[in-house]
């Protein structure tokens, strides 16, 4: 005999802490059509992405670690999907059974070693993945969110509005992104997904406030 009771709780309180819990960090690139012009990028046809790693978390509160060497540290404030089950090529029609909640998360980008890698046509992983790049608030279980397709996610600066969207503006919503990943990567228990930023990204300067 099992008391569901008991386990439904038991990973709520694991997931309340999906950094702890998930492998990776799966960002999705591009994925606000007025975010690809202002980046004077094309607006892609297929979702793209990104691995960040879990040394890039950095809870509500803490304090953004530049790396060295870096200039022109940018913020993206996105949406995040935390994956609550195993999945791997899952359907679009299946592909919301496997999220457990959401949470506000910023994919931060040394945006200066980000268009060098461009023109030399070579990773991002430095200028995506440094740690604390990932700074996150907490986790909103999927049954609190009414609309995920209805939300309004924006960023501030020093109490100086930034970035203002819906998620209503994705090119490729949540469905098609977890089932285009999970072809490729096997989504785990605590992953989290970033589905990509609207427009209005800037920089961040040492010592300031960043808030969404």
């Amino acid at each position: 005999e099992i008391d569901l009771s008991t386990s439904v709780m038991t990973q709520g309180a694991k997931l309340s802490q999906w950094w702890k819990v998930g492998r990776k960090i799966v960002a999705i690139g591009r994925n606000y059509r007025d975010h690809a012009k202002e980046m004077n990028s094309p607006v892609p046809t297929e979702p793209f992405w990104f691995l960040k790693p879990t040394t890039s978390y950095l809870p509500s509160g803490g304090t953004i670690k530049i790396p060295e060497g870096a200039t022109d540290i940018h913020h993206e404030v996105e949406l995040g999907v935390i994956i609550g089950s195993t999945a791997s090529k899952v359907s679009q029609a299946n592909a919301m059974q496997h999220v457990a909640g959401y949470c506000l998360a910023f994919d931060m980008t040394a945006r200066s070693w980000q268009s060098a890698a461009k023109k030399k046509g070579l990773p991002w992983t430095a200028a995506k993945g440094f740690d604390t790049s990932c700074p996150h608030g907490a986790f909103i279980p999927a049954d609190k969110v009414k609309d995920v397709n209805a939300l309004t996610l924006w960023c501030a600066v020093n109490g100086d509005n930034r970035q203002r969207g819906s998620t209503a503006d994705m090119i490729f919503d949540i469905p098609t992104l977890i089932s285009t990943v999970s072809k490729i990567h096997t989504l785990e228990e605590g992953d989290l997904l970033l589905t990509g930023t609207p427009e209005g990204v800037g920089p961040v300067v040492a010592g300031g406030n960043l808030s969404g």
